[in-house]
């Protein structure tokens, strides 16, 4: 399942681009094959591929974007990673690389946890209903936004409990800025499997877009708590205690997803670098800015700051 987190205060776009691309990735330290899906951080888009035994992946046709890489690895969970394909980050094969650290090892006992909270009514959901399911991701990944609202519909139909479905609806409305519908569909989610980090972690997303920090912080903490070592959930209750104005819990939570994922597709670096300008911390919000412009260097943000910083050079 998808995760998704509300856009930086000043988020751009990436410039438009005629030609596709590739993104080559290896997942470090393997030596059996493991599956890996690739999702839009910005736009609707799914995929999904099994690597070679030694973790070599690669995805064809890219639009450029900014993407998220999930690999699943056995008996170590989730790895993700943000990659931004872009023409500057790309070789002269038009190829973006990217690497995937592997996760540290799971216990049987945490193992064991979350194959024991798949509610009874999750694994009640009709093999109709999923099939529409999978119907939708495949739209996605020929970009068909349209049938894939339409078949995530007619699962749900099916499957009015079908949580999974109403969070991809829920992502599928958030990154085409129907906000309001995105909320419905995350509490629907959240209301029918409540253990569900994915969900709860997205309601609290959308709820930061909807100008609703207080509601979202509920949401965003107990993300944090439950993975305090995933990105999204840092960087999004970073953003949160921004929009509440306590900048020293701000700054803990963006600099921790900065960490753990540099090119994170929130861009932690542009909030952090307003924390450090507000105090008169010159060095902080230039590292800051100038790591942002050499990790996302074909947005319209980068393009702005790369002017400004030159004017501070002189």
């Amino acid at each position: 399942m998808r995760a998704i987190v509300v856009l930086a205060l000043f988020l751009g776009t990436l410039h438009a681009a005629s030609a596709t691309f590739e993104l080559k990735g290896q997942v470090e330290e393997v030596s059996t094959p493991v599956r890996v899906r690739l999702y839009g951080a910005e736009t609707p888009y799914n995929a999904f591929t099994i690597s070679n035994n030694h973790g070599s992946f690669k995805f064809r046709g890219l639009e450029p974007g900014t993407y998220v890489v999930i690999a699943f690895v056995r008996r170590h969970g989730e790895a993700r990673r943000t990659v931004v394909v872009t023409p500057s980050l790309a070789d002269e094969k038009r190829v973006v690389h990217v690497s995937i650290p592997l996760p540290p090892p799971t216990s049987a006992v945490d193992r064991a946890k979350r194959r024991s909270t798949v509610s009874v009514t999750q694994l009640a959901i009709p093999e109709p209903a999923r099939q529409k399911h999978q119907d939708s991701q495949r739209d996605l990944n020929r970009h068909d936004i349209k049938a894939a609202i339409a078949h995530l519909n007619e699962a749900l139909k099916l499957a009015p409990k079908y949580a999974e479905a109403w969070n991809s609806l829920g992502v599928v409305y958030y990154q085409t800025k129907d906000y309001t519908q995105a909320e419905q569909c995350f509490r629907k989610a959240t209301e029918i499997a409540p253990e569900d980090w994915t969900p709860a972690v997205n309601l609290g997303g959308v709820l930061l877009n909807l100008q609703r920090p207080q509601e979202a912080l509920e949401y965003n903490r107990y993300a944090v708590k439950a993975r305090p070592n995933d990105a999204l959930a840092n960087s999004q209750l970073g953003m949160t205690y921004f929009r509440l104005g306590e900048m020293e819990k701000a700054e803990q939570y963006l600099a921790t997803a900065e960490r753990l994922d540099p090119s994170h597709f929130s861009h932690p670096q542009l909030l952090l670098a307003e924390i450090y300008a507000r105090r008169g911390d010159k060095a902080s919000t230039l590292r800051e800015l100038n790591d942002f412009v050499s990790r996302f260097p074909d947005s319209e943000v980068a393009a702005e700051l790369r002017k400004r910083l030159a004017q501070v050079n002189k």
